[in-house]
């Protein structure tokens, strides 16, 4: 391979090189640069301002309704992600993509209105 083919990867090596040492530089300098005064609070662990409890041997259960946000989650966001491709391929797609795009988000708002009246959004 000649250079002239590897010229286009320049700048991209060059911002994984930039990347690393900001990367590293801020990790070498942070015990120097940081603040040193530490307390029981800022050592004991954060739960959103719970006070911690100590758990069972086994670590205890977790309730359904934390599973089923957690996949309602991940199915809506992998949903909205195929906007993407269609933004990108918008104008060579006309008219037929416009009809699909519209019959997808009409399915995927469905869903959500099925979804909160059920209560599958409601943290209780």
């Amino acid at each position: 391979m000649s250079s002239a083919s590897l010229a286009p990867y320049v700048p991209i090596v060059a911002l994984f090189v930039l990347a690393f040492a900001f990367a590293l530089g801020s990790v070498a300098a942070a015990p120097y640069i940081g603040p040193r005064r530490y307390n029981r609070a800022k050592l004991d662990a954060y739960e959103c301002g719970i006070e911690p409890t100590p758990q069972p041997i086994g670590g205890g259960r977790f309730p359904v309704k934390y599973y089923l946000t957690a996949m309602l989650f991940i199915i809506f966001d992998i949903e909205i992600i195929f906007l993407y491709p269609w933004a990108v391929a918008n104008e060579s797609l006309g008219i037929f993509g416009l009809v699909e795009m519209v019959l997808f988000i009409v399915t995927v708002f469905v869903a959500y209105a099925y979804v909160w009246r059920r209560g599958g959004l409601d943290w209780d």
